[in-house]
């Protein structure tokens, strides 16, 4: 994709950057928005008709980009950071209404689903409910689609099957025979893929690995529909890609050799960030490391590959903890918290370099929040690729000013980690700060927007949308002016995130028109 974007500053080691690679035109606003949080009649947003009404309010509110978390299969703790496949669809985002005209489904089957909560989401029942029926769609696949979707499975197959798909189908099914508990303690033959066992496994299990890889070509076939609608509307979709892989994940037991694991799945050290504006005691992640020494010995295949197929289904991909690639938090596994680490050289320039040559331009926006050093500076700078700015970080600050937002980067109001800007102004008892420092962060975001208390939502979008920025965002609860119960996740918890829904309601044609109004006022059309 051509961008005119322009570097914020020379290198700082003198390397020219490559040419440009974010999103072309002028200024352009966005809003971020969880699949999941999408309304809709079924439990949960999804990627269905859900997303293309969505795409058609973002169109009504003059919203270019859509950013959205990783759209991966997830787990124990519902997060999208933690997918079982860095290449398969989260099945539980697949539409309900396509499948009924599909014939795949009936209306009065679909029913289990309408029953379960519209304002937030239950993932305990949706997933046992909407697993049920996915598996009765898949079933149905191959007597009630036409021949033209067939010879689609078919290509599918061709394409993903040896790559990613077939193992993850295989897992998926190991997982569930082994009551959903992690790989590493599965039998052992399978835990260590032990060829009898895995044909055995495939040739007894053959119907229910085929559901599977038929739940997740339906995904494919309803994200193609996504890309093409938000393209017909001019909408950029803005996908999210988390720098580590989980432990209990397709990748990880289909390929142990790209992490620093024993045969056993047992890793030596894990991921996290020391203590930061989030955690006192920092982030213990407990991802495994990858085994950089391999991926370089191999030119990075696998992250080429994983990075051609977010290219595929996005225009712009954001790549969480970019910092981890200049020098990644090391902690011993075992550790009770992330203060205990080191930093440890990353790929640096050998990744990137790799997937620039494999793949051209890299539709990148780098994760760089925390504290960065002019190392990760330089590696982002040598590879022109745009950070990120987030004011809720930004404002508090007696001496910023908006100019010193550069175009070369991305401004938030806050992100999905961040409460609401409603949230953040008033603070909480979930505060990690003082409050001094919530009553001088006030003083200080008041000046800087020259705001009130009960605008200041709109005041940070109004700062976010007039600086440099190429492109701007706001999640969508601070367009709508929504607290800390609309706040989609904690950082450091895994209770009761990822669960905040909106309603058809907020979605108004009278808020849509008041966005558009503001786009425009700040020339991001």
């Amino acid at each position: 994709m051509d961008s005119q974007i322009t570097p914020e500053k020379a290198d700082p080691n003198g390397s020219a950057p490559t040419e440009p690679t974010v999103l072309p035109g002028g200024r352009k606003a966005g809003v971020g928005m969880h699949f999941a949080s999408l309304a809709g009649p079924y439990g949960m947003g999804d990627i269905g008709d859900s997303a293309l009404a969505f795409i058609d309010s973002l169109a009504s509110m003059n919203i270019a980009v859509w950013q959205f978390l990783p759209t991966g299969p997830t787990a124990y703790g519902d997060s999208p950071y933690q997918p079982l496949s860095a290449f398969a669809g989260n099945e539980m985002l697949i539409g309900i209404e396509p499948l009924i005209r599909l014939g795949l489904l009936t209306v009065d089957e679909a029913q289990v689903l309408t029953g379960l909560s519209s304002k937030s989401v239950d993932y305990g029942q949706l997933i046992q409910k909407k697993s049920a029926l996915l598996t009765l769609a898949a079933q149905r696949f191959s007597a009630t689609v036409s021949a033209k979707m067939k010879a689609a499975y078919a290509a599918f197959l061709d394409l993903h099957d040896s790559r990613w798909l077939n193992d993850y189908s295989v897992y998926r099914i190991l997982k569930t025979q082994h009551g959903e508990r992690p790989w590493p303690e599965w039998d052992s033959v399978f835990t260590h893929r032990e060829a009898d066992a895995m044909r055995q496994v495939q040739e007894c299990q053959r119907e229910a690995i085929e559901n599977v890889k038929i739940t997740q070509f339906l995904f494919d076939q309803q994200w193609q529909t996504l890309q093409q609608y938000a393209h017909q509307n001019r909408v950029y979709l803005f996908g999210d890609m988390p720098i580590y892989i989980a432990l209990d994940s397709a990748d990880a037991w289909a390929h142990p050799e790209i992490l620093l694991i024993d045969q056993n799945g047992r890793p030596s050290h894990i991921s996290g960030v020391p203590p930061d504006y989030f955690s006192i005691d920092g982030q213990l992640w407990g991802n495994p490391l990858y085994d950089w020494k391999y991926h370089e010995s191999n030119g990075y295949q696998w992250w080429i590959e994983r990075m051609q197929h977010a290219a595929n289904q996005s225009d712009l991909v954001r790549i969480d903890h970019f910092r981890g690639f200049e020098s990644f938090w090391s902690v011993q596994f075992g550790a009770e918290t992330a203060r205990e680490g080191e930093w440890l050289p990353g790929p640096r320039d050998g990744l990137f370099d790799a997937m620039h040559t494999a793949l051209g331009k890299l539709p990148i926006v780098a994760e760089d929040l925390g504290v960065i050093t002019p190392a990760v500076d330089g590696l982002r700078h040598r590879h022109n690729i745009p950070g990120m700015k987030v004011l809720q970080f930004e404002v508090g600050n007696p001496a910023f000013s908006l100019d010193d937002i550069g175009n070369n980067s991305v401004c938030y109001t806050g992100t999905h980690d961040n409460d609401t800007t409603m949230g953040w102004f008033s603070g909480d008892d979930k505060d990690t700060r003082s409050a001094k420092e919530i009553i001088e962060t006030q003083k200080n975001a008041l000046k800087v927007t020259g705001g009130t208390r009960e605008t200041i939502h709109l005041d940070m979008i109004r700062l976010a949308f007039n600086s440099q920025s190429r492109l701007a965002i706001a999640p969508l609860q601070d367009f709508l002016g929504l607290g800390s119960d609309a706040r989609l996740n904690i950082p450091g918890t895994t209770m009761n995130n990822w669960r905040w829904r909106v309603s058809e309601e907020q979605l108004s044609p009278a808020f849509c028109e008041s966005v558009a109004s503001m786009v425009k006022e700040t020339s991001r059309t």
